[in-house]
């Protein structure tokens, strides 16, 4: 069975953006630009007929689309590290997304994910690095921000049995929702026109 999980997609702009921090690390397995991905909750090995309900409840999501940041660089296991990421800027509505998803998860009966949710892509995985190396790098990189992209849906993704970093299939989409200011907006911007005609 494979491993399955909820993540957003990384659009080609974005992804060349990362595909630039790749390199100048001893140790390092780069994860192939076409696999980047930024994970919103891990579900794991389940059952198919669990795989199933999971995919009916997340149809129900009702989310507006938004706007993310790739921006700034960090490392998992300070004193072992274990692999470098890139981060995301503050983003409410990804966090708003994230929490829909875990409530329905744990409503499903998936134990609560362990981890503190930390968005982020994941650049590399690490063996045998030193913290010094790893420091080394992220300081050099310090500064990364991509250009915003616009996050239209989100995915359940598989993961086949490998060492790692890919690769993933898409199994599934959800479109998220258009803002709704942009049609009230024309609406008042007509009602504006109408009136100028009235006068």
């Amino acid at each position: 069975m494979p491993r399955l999980f909820t993540a957003l997609e990384i659009p080609r702009d974005a992804a060349l953006s990362l595909s630039l921090l790749r390199g100048g690390l001893p140790g390092a397995r780069w994860v192939d630009v076409e696999n980047y991905h930024l994970t919103l909750r891990f579900i794991g090995d389940v059952e198919g007929h669990v795989a199933d309900e999971i995919a009916n409840a997340l149809d129900r999501v009702r989310r507006p689309a938004f706007s993310l940041t790739l921006s700034g660089v960090g490392a998992f296991g300070q004193k072992k590290p274990h692999a470098v990421w890139a981060g995301v800027a503050a983003s409410p509505d990804l966090y708003a997304l994230q929490g829909e998803i875990e409530r329905i998860c744990q409503r499903l009966g998936l134990a609560p994910d362990p981890r503190k949710f930390t968005p982020h892509v994941t650049l590399a995985r690490l063996k045998n690095t030193s913290p010094h190396e790893v420091a080394a790098y992220l300081s050099a990189r310090g500064n990364f921000a991509a250009v915003p992209f616009r996050v239209g849906r989100f995915v359940l993704m598989s993961a086949r049995e490998s060492i790692g970093g890919g690769p993933y299939i898409v199994e599934e989409a959800w479109p998220l929702m258009r803002a709704e200011p942009a049609r009230s907006a024309s609406l008042s911007a007509s009602a504006s026109e109408a009136s100028r005609i009235v006068r």
